[in-house]
């Protein structure tokens, strides 16, 4: 049986319990490609699923194989996959379990698209989930639905999630405020927000005011102070945690929790604004494949200064 090096979870546990070793090639069913991984972003969903956080919502069979953010060139094309070549630089999401914590990963075709002409694999790794997760949120009819004119606020407005929200809710004409450390505040004002609320020195609900939406990247105490800055018939949407359905009743509003849906033409839409140059990147991180239960613990301790990324070779 063909091997490849990868990153495999045997249990859950703490970010030593990712293992780098020889792992069977994974194999292809319909509808599938199998892509040789170039880079693999790492994203706290990662995480969230290695602590077993997830194992309700997204249960695992061990060994596994973690990411799901990926870019690289197709190696295999499965049965009735007809819009793509071997050889296309794509970027996507991989599928549960054949992650892209690996030299081969696989993915559907349905969630991959041609990677942004203007940037390199590192790069292009670091977009898809973060890239996706705020264009959906921000714009799905039934999510954020975002117009002109209206406010959004953003807790964790210098995350990877963030960034690109800022950026596509000014292109879209929103004014934005959000919350972050007062060392991002120059960059973040330059990418276009008209408020940076230093969440160390000051409440964020003394200066956010009946705000349309508020994009919830923290959860817990961040979620719960959130519910008071909202207008009557706004929105929260929380990426980490189920928002009460009863309290958004009580002040009315709509609230809901949902995983960004990574598709062909999502990422295809993100590719094209990158390569216009409307939309921005975060600064990367890179590290060796080898070293993600690194990755893992600088994520998960809150130590790292960039997008994380693993740069797989072979």
């Amino acid at each position: 049986m063909a091997t490849m090096k990868a990153v495999r979870l045997h249990g859950y546990g703490p970010p030593e319990a990712l293992v780098y070793e020889d792992a069977p090639e994974p194999e292809v069913r319909a509808g599938e490609v199998r892509v040789r991984v170039r880079a693999a972003g790492v994203n706290p969903f990662d995480t969230k699923v290695r602590a077993g956080h997830m194992k309700d919502f997204f249960p695992v069979s061990f060994p596994t194989v973690l990411g799901a953010d990926f870019a690289g060139e197709i190696d295999v094309l499965g049965p009735g996959v007809t819009a793509f070549a071997v050889g296309d630089a794509v970027y996507g999401s991989a599928a549960m379990g054949r992650g892209s914590y690996a030299q081969l990963a696989v993915a559907l075709a349905a969630t991959i698209a041609r990677m942004p002409r203007t940037l390199d694999f590192v790069h292009a790794a670091a977009v898809p989930t973060g890239a996706v997760t705020a264009l959906q949120a921000l714009f799905d009819g039934d999510k954020g639905g975002l117009v002109a004119g209206q406010t959004a606020l953003i807790h964790g407005l210098s995350g990877s999630v963030g960034r690109f929200a800022l950026q596509l809710a000014k292109k879209a004409g929103a004014r934005v405020l959000g919350t972050a450390s007062a060392k991002a505040r120059d960059d973040l004002l330059r990418l276009g927000a008209d408020e940076v609320i230093d969440h160390r020195t000051t409440r964020f609900e003394d200066v956010a005011r009946e705000v349309d939406l508020v994009l919830d990247t923290q959860g817990g105490d961040t979620q719960e102070r959130s519910w008071g800055v909202l207008k009557k018939g706004g929105v929260l949407i929380a990426l980490t945690s189920f928002p009460s359905q009863e309290t958004a009743k009580k002040h009315g509003v709509r609230a809901l929790y949902f995983s960004s849906e990574k598709t062909t033409a999502r990422l295809a839409d993100v590719a094209a604004r990158i390569d216009e140059g409307s939309l921005g990147l975060s600064p990367v991180e890179v590290l060796p494949l080898a070293e993600a239960a690194r990755a893992h613990a600088l994520l998960q301790g809150g130590q790292a200064k960039a997008k994380l990324v693993l740069s797989v070779g072979g």
